[in-house]
């Protein structure tokens, strides 16, 4: 029997390969040592941050530092302006008059960083390069504290994971151009401050879970106490903080119990004493949206009354800024400072913009929860951008303005974790470095070039208008601006262009919002200067109809009757009109020496001399060391025929400028 022919030997047929897992085997080629490397990150990020920034350094103070620095009269007391700062609403300082916290809903309790202005105030006074270096400075700060804690949240993940995907999303956050209205505009040190404490609570709450040291928590406690003292949003990491450690600490999906709650609880009793101290700072005012376009966007003028947005306006509008928030994380572009009415319009839900973002946000929302249930960390990201956003979103209570870049600060982190996270499942080292590297250049491009806008007041504002032009809030600032400008220029004719570009702004401002007091104001003092009195004299009665207790407007329309009626006499030869302006003036501000002296000369030349006499004894008695008065009264007692009184009054003018000479002579000349 023939030996059966052993079978070819042929080696096994390989494998198919387990499913990709997020590790660095799953990921093609060997880890770059700048992904790796954990201990120079923080440091990359932090450096890269001031130098980013470097450029705001000779910055003047802008838009509301005025509010929190400049005219706050707690911080302008340094130390001593601390007790005020702690004991009285964020705006006090500002207005020094109760009550103006009606001007935004519910009022603002912000102390700490008005604290940390104090301070400074002591070192640089009112030098800006102080502030600008300690913004810059607690930027760079939070970028390193952003890290730590991203790489203490993925941990669990191992390092080949935790290093690259927290060192790229702390890398995007650094230099995303979003950020720059936060950074180059001191008073965004609120938004700076909230977010690097709310950061040392949940690095804190992560701690005490992992290590079971109490002592963790009570640091949770404490940051997160300093956290909503800088500013309330901070408030949403009671959500944040349990979803960190439901994601990144549960082994098996289910709720992580009673340890979870030890590591995050903490956090509740801290906003509730800063509640109790809100409350009782505020008197309990939580308020209702003021009836005034300035602090509440969600108004719409029907028939000449204003009227509060219906529902779907209102979710419409909201839901718009919402989409607009994820394109300005995405492309950047368009920046400004400035979405007040109506920079967002009127929305209806048929827009197709906004029907976009509602299926938009609630298949993200669908999305991250499924996400979540498989405690993926895009899920986090997605979640912590929907919550920490929420507050600011006018759905929860409003803010006073529809949307502002600043708002996204925080929220940002989400996104860019989300962001970081994708580029690392791409498997490819080399390519999620390529672009990454691409758009952080870009955006640190952007960031750079858009840091110089925020150098002045009329830098940002002449700027933005091209982004904003249907905000009646910048058209008024940039009318403000130029008038200002104005002043300072000797050139009559580069004067009346300015004034004249002034009005073409504030014309817009007051067709988008027929109410804006200050917008009638500027706009009557460039036509007072170019000498169009009676469009002045016409805005300070409107601006009248609106103060609201103010008397500047009134003040300044018997200035403008005064020399329109002068104008109307001396050059138009409208004698009826003169005189009607001058006496309504009169009536106005009757203590005015130059307003009698006018009305003197109106009844003169119409030869009522007995009436211009009693004008010009009313001039010289308001002023009676000033000759031309006494020399007009002089010659309409000759003109009515008294030259005795006339010449005696002669004589006392020579005298009077007798005195006036010998007087100017003992002066030392300067």
């Amino acid at each position: 029997m023939s030996k059966k022919q052993k079978p070819e030997q042929r080696p096994a047929p390989a494998r198919k390969p387990a499913p990709a897992r997020e590790s660095a085997a799953a990921t093609a080629g060997i880890m770059p040592e700048i992904l790796r490397n954990s201990t120079w990150h923080g440091i990359i990020v932090a450096v890269l941050a001031v130098v980013l920034y470097a450029n705001t350094l000779g910055h003047k103070f802008v838009l509301d530092d005025g509010i929190v620095i400049t005219d706050n009269m707690f911080t302008q007391k340094g130390v001593e302006g601390l007790s005020g700062i702690f004991s009285k609403d964020t705006f006090f300082g500002f207005f020094k008059v109760e009550g103006k916290d009606a001007l935004v809903s519910g009022g603002r309790y912000r102390p700490l960083t008005l604290a940390f202005f104090a301070v400074l105030h002591e070192v640089f006074g009112d030098k800006p390069f102080g502030y600008h270096l300690f913004t810059i400075l607690l930027f760079a700060l939070t970028c390193f504290v952003l890290y730590r804690t991203l790489l203490l949240l993925l941990r669990e993940k191992g390092p080949d994971y935790a290093a690259p995907v927290a060192f790229m999303a702390t890398l995007l956050f650094t230099v995303h151009p979003v950020h720059t209205e936060v950074v180059a505009n001191i008073k965004g040190c609120d938004e700076i401050t909230t977010l690097l404490f709310s950061l040392l609570a949940l690095y804190s709450v992560l701690k005490a879970w992992d290590t079971k040291n109490i002592s963790w928590t009570f640091l949770a406690a404490g940051s997160f106490f300093l956290a909503v003292l800088a500013k309330e949003n901070a408030v949403t990491f009671l959500g944040v903080a349990p979803l960190a450690l439901y994601v990144f600490r549960s082994k098996d999906g289910r709720a992580i119990g009673a340890d979870a709650m030890r590591a995050w609880i903490p956090l509740l009793p801290a906003f509730l004493l800063f509640f109790i101290i809100r409350g009782f700072i505020l008197h309990w005012k939580f308020g209702a949206a003021p009836m005034e376009l300035m602090n509440n966007p969600f108004l719409k003028n029907v028939n000449g009354e204003w009227q509060h947005f219906s529902f779907a306006e209102k979710a419409a509008s909201n839901f718009y800024t919402l989409l607009k928030y994820i394109q300005l994380l995405i492309a950047p572009f368009n920046l400004t400072h400035d979405y007040y009415p109506r920079v967002v319009p009127v929305m209806s839900l048929s827009n197709p913009l906004a029907l976009l973002s509602v299926v938009l946000h609630i298949g993200l929302a669908v999305w991250a929860t499924r996400l979540l249930l498989r405690r993926d960390p895009i899920g986090f990201g997605i979640w912590f951008y929907l919550i920490t956003l929420s507050i600011v979103s006018n759905f929860v209570f409003p803010i006073g303005t529809s949307m502002g870049e600043r708002f996204i600060f925080m929220p940002s982190v989400g996104f860019c974790l989300v962001v970081a996270v994708l580029l690392y499942r791409l498997k490819n080292y080399n390519l999620a470095l390529g672009v990454l590297g691409v758009v952080a250049a870009l955006f640190a491009f952007k960031t750079i070039m858009r840091n110089p806008v925020w150098e002045s007041n009329e830098r940002l504002f002449l700027t933005d208008v091209a982004v904003s032009g249907n905000s009646a809030k910048i058209r008024n600032a940039c009318g403000g601006a130029l008038f200002d400008k104005a002043a300072k220029t000797e050139d009559v004719k580069v004067k009346e262009t300015l004034w004249r570009e002034a009005i073409g702004h504030l014309d817009k401002a007051i067709e988008i919002y027929p109410n804006y007091k200050d917008a009638y104001m500027t706009r009557a003092a460039s036509h007072y200067y170019l000498k169009n009195y009676e469009k002045a004299i016409a805005d300070y009665r409107i601006a009248e109809r609106f103060a609201e207790g103010d008397t500047k407007p009134r003040t300044y329309l018997a200035v403008a009757l005064r020399d329109g009626g002068r104008q109307a006499g001396e050059v138009k030869n409208d004698l009826a009109t003169a005189t009607k302006y001058l006496n309504e003036s009169w009536e106005i501000n009757p203590t005015d020496p130059l307003t009698a002296r006018l009305l003197g000369v109106a009844n003169g030349v119409q030869n009522k001399h007995s009436e211009a006499i009693a004008w010009f004894q009313k001039a010289v008695e308001l002023a009676p060391e000033e000759p031309s008065y006494l020399r007009d009264l002089s010659t309409a007692y000759m003109m009515s025929g008294n030259t005795a009184k006339g010449n005696e009054l002669l004589v006392k003018i020579a005298e009077l400028e007798s005195k006036k000479a010998k007087e100017a002579a003992k002066t030392p000349a300067k």
